[in-house]
């Protein structure tokens, strides 16, 4: 649910090469406060590489990035302060093995936040009753099931309170029926007006939750709307090819409410 009309991330024409191989040609967008940004597009388009480049894991070749009027691109000082504001959750959790879910939470208000120890358990709990594990706080990552890390893993997020989050295939790598407990969190976020960028295959998802739904293709921006006008009117020939596929493939109609 959008809040104000504040822009709080700005993409400016970010270009990425990987030798020979172009993997992003001049994307541009902004995200306003409280807005959900879905990102779809076939593999390879260069969906996940832009979320690098954006929390800057991935250095882009060209192009500038803001987090609230502050440049994140060419600021190496100062990278570690923006990437506590620019949550990233993963499709592969990167949890630590070794601690708990409740450790994994809070280890990162600790370390990077310099919080101190009480206050971070008490912060860490909350943020995993948010996300519905608060009963598995002390459970290991080998005694959760793949929808269970991957909260664990939004929960550690949201514990440093980003400014915005961006989630790659949050739900790529969970079996199908653990796919709707994470969409359900996401779907809270975005109800309670986290800003957060999306990147997903979950067409139905994309259209419950998204402000406007991007199409990438080729490192490009091919389209771009609101759920409504994307999945039953959109611009381009290449969008409509791609749903219909998606569609094919998952046995269900992207198109449908």
């Amino acid at each position: 649910m959008q809040k104000d009309n504040t822009i709080v991330l700005r993409v400016e024409d970010i270009y990425k090469n990987y030798g020979n191989v172009e993997v992003l040609k001049g994307v541009s967008f902004e995200i306003k406060k409280g807005e959900t940004k879905v990102i779809i597009g076939p593999s390879g388009s260069g969906k996940s590489t832009l979320l690098r480049c954006i929390n800057q894991l991935t250095i882009p070749d060209k192009g500038r990035i803001w987090l609230e009027n502050q440049e994140v691109t060419h600021t190496k000082k100062n990278i570690n302060q923006f990437r506590q504001k620019i949550g990233m959750v993963f499709q592969d959790f990167n949890l630590f093995d070794h601690l708990n879910a409740l450790r994994n939470v809070e280890i990162g208000l600790i370390k990077v936040r310099g919080m101190g120890k009480d206050e971070a358990r008490q912060k860490a709990i909350e943020e995993l009753k948010q996300v519905g594990l608060e009963e598995q706080a002390n459970l290991y990552p080998a005694q959760l099931s793949g929808g269970q890390k991957q909260r664990v893993s939004i929960a550690r997020t949201l514990a440093m309170d980003p400014s915005v989050i961006l989630f790659d295939e949050p739900t790529s790598a969970l079996d199908p029926e653990l796919i709707g407990e994470v969409l359900e969190v996401i779907k809270k976020l975005a109800l309670n007006g986290m800003t957060m960028a999306v990147v997903t295959h979950e067409m139905g998802f994309a259209r419950s939750v998204a402000n406007e739904v991007i199409f990438m293709e080729d490192g490009k921006i091919i389209d771009q709307g609101s759920p409504r006008k994307l999945f039953t009117n959109p611009e381009h020939a290449r969008t409509r090819k791609f749903l219909s596929k998606i569609t094919e493939l998952y046995g269900r109609s992207a198109e449908k409410k």
